[in-house]
C-alpha cells in the first residue's frame, strides 16, 4: 500500500495536486483523522495547532487577494463556529465579498458578494483579509436565523472582549440594510458571559417571553468559597434556569451525579432550578419551562396593599 504524504501546512487541493495527492486522497486523510477540512477546498494538517492564523493561512490558499472573506467563514477564522450540526461533515462554501466596484467570486465553492466594507471593517490574519469580529458580528446579526445570529452575535463577544454597546454604536451604518431590523433588535441583549450556542438561545427565550434578564454565570458560595456556578440566576427570588447540553451534563454517570447532587443541594436551600435541554426550544416545551419560569418569578409575598 502506497504512503501517502501529508502536506505540513495549511494548503488547498491544488497545493496538495502539486505534490501527487488527488482529491480522493486529501477526503481519505479527513476520514482517517490526519488532515482537516476547515472550509470548501482549504485544509490543515491534523497535528497543526487549531488557530485563527492556522485557520487563516488554509483559507488564503482558496481566497482571491483582492477580495474580503466574511459573515460565517470569518466568524470560523475568528474562532466561532457558526455552522448548523447538519453542515459540519461537508465542504462549505467560502463566503466572501469584493468591495463595491470590484466583481465578486463566482468561483465553485465560494459564496461572493458585493459589500461597502471601509478600512476599519478589515484585518490581516494569516495572510487573508478578513472582517473585524465586530463587523462579522453585525453582518451575521443581520443574515443568520434569529436564535443563530444572537448565538454568533454572543460568541464573537465572549471570544473578542466585545460588549453590547460595540454593537449598537455599529448601527447606524446598518440603515436600510436587509436585516437590519432583526440586528437592531438583538444588538442590547448581546452578552458575553453565556457560554455556548444553546445558553445563548435560551436567554433570548427568556427575553421574548418578557421575563426580566437573569445573571448569567452567576456563583454560589458556601462558607465565602465559589461552589456552584449557575447557568442563570435571578438571586433575590432564589430562582435559576440551567441549559444541559450533553457534553457537559449527560455523557458520563459522573456528570449526572454531580448535577443531581448540585441541584438537590440548591433546592435544598431554597432555589428552584429549571432545566432546559436540547429540545426545549420550540412548541409544548419551550412553552413549560418558561411558563414554570414564569410561575417560580412570581413573589410570595410583596408589600403592595393592592
Amino acid at each position: 500500500m502506497t504512503t501517502l504524504t501529508v502536506p505540513d501546512s495549511p494548503f488547498s487541493l491544488a497545493d496538495a495536486a502539486e505534490i501527487g495527492l488527488s482529491a480522493d486522497d486529501v477526503y481519505r486523510m479527513i476520514d482517517n483523522g490526519v488532515v482537516r477540512r476547515v472550509v470548501h477546498g482549504a485544509f490543515i494538517p491534523a497535528s497543526t495547532p487549531d488557530t485563527p492564523q492556522t485557520r487563516a493561512a488554509a483559507v488564503a490558499r482558496v481566497v482571491a487577494p483582492h477580495h474580503v472573506v466574511i459573515d460565517r467563514t470569518a466568524a470560523l477564522i475568528h474562532g466561532v463556529n457558526v455552522l448548523t450540526y447538519a453542515e459540519l461533515d461537508l465542504d462549505v462554501d467560502l463566503e466572501t465579498c469584493a468591495l463595491r466596484g470590484h466583481t465578486r467570486s463566482r468561483r465553485t465553492g465560494i459564496d461572493g458578494h458585493i459589500r461597502d466594507l471601509v478600512p476599519a471593517d478589515i484585518m490581516t490574519i494569516g495572510g487573508v483579509t478578513v472582517t473585524v469580529p465586530i463587523r462579522t458580528g453585525c453582518d451575521l446579526g443581520c443574515n443568520l436565523r434569529r436564535r443563530e445570529a444572537f448565538a454568533a452575535m454572543c460568541a464573537l463577544a465572549r471570544e473578542h472582549g466585545l460588549v453590547a454597546a460595540d454593537f449598537l454604536h455599529m448601527l447606524p451604518r446598518y440603515r436600510g440594510r436587509r436585516g437590519v431590523r432583526q440586528l437592531k433588535d438583538l444588538a442590547p441583549l448581546v452578552e458575553p458571559r453565556v457560554e455556548s450556542a444553546r445558553e445563548a438561545w435560551t436567554l433570548l427565550a427568556i427575553h421574548d417571553a418578557g421575563l426580566p434578564s437573569p445573571r448569567p454565570q452567576f456563583w454560589i458560595e458556601i462558607d465565602g468559597a465559589p461552589t456552584f456556578r449557575l447557568d442563570f440566576a435571578y438571586e433575590h427570588a432564589r430562582v435559576c434556569v440551567e441549559y444541559d447540553g450533553i457534553d457537559a451534563h449527560d455523557l458520563t454517570a459522573e456528570q449526572r451525579r454531580y448535577d443531581a447532587e448540585r441541584r438537590r443541594w440548591l433546592r435544598d436551600h431554597g432555589w428552584t432550578v429549571i432545566v432546559v435541554r436540547r429540545g426545549d426550544f420550540t412548541g409544548d416545551n419551550l412553552d413549560r419551562w418558561l411558563r414554570e419560569l414564569r410561575a417560580a418569578l412570581r413573589p410570595a409575598m410583596t408589600n403592595r396593599r393592592w
